[in-house]
């Protein structure tokens, strides 16, 4: 159950809905709860998870955006095209940032950004977010 919450908690921080598995991972760490490894391997599972989802999302948003009450007008989307090919398609390893991380991943699904290689980026990034959490959260200890 421990590892199922840290899932989800994970996996709703990757979306656009506001939340924080690090904090979660952080006090399950300190308070010395669970394995490391399957701790690790729970949020990043759902970080990830919670990004395809985004990834998706991007790739079905073509259906609607001509719609009157899409909220992101033509100019936008082309500012954020044009933002994600200035950065490159490896910008995406950074998917783990706040704030610009979750609509990164769903501009990569916009752009049809081959899925193996956004797999690869995104995993790696979020990867050693978590990484770096449980190492710092294993110093207070």
């Amino acid at each position: 159950m421990l590892y199922l919450s840290l899932f989800f908690s994970a996996l709703i921080s990757a979306t656009l809905l506001p939340a924080s598995s690090e904090l979660l991972l952080s006090g399950l760490v300190v308070k010395q709860q669970g394995e490391l490894f399957l701790l690790w391997l729970s949020a990043t599972a759902g970080n990830v998870l919670g990004s395809v989802i985004n990834y998706y999302l991007g790739t079905i948003i073509s259906r609607v955006e001509d719609k009157r009450w899409f909220p992101v007008s033509k100019q936008a989307m082309s500012k954020a095209q044009h933002q994600f090919e200035k950065y490159g398609v490896y910008s995406l390893v950074f998917a783990w940032l706040p704030v610009v991380g979750d609509p990164l991943t769903l501009v990569a699904g916009v752009f049809r950004t081959r899925f193996s290689l956004f797999l690869l980026l995104v995993a790696t990034g979020k990867g050693l977010r978590y990484a770096v959490v449980i190492g710092l959260a294993a110093g207070f200890m």
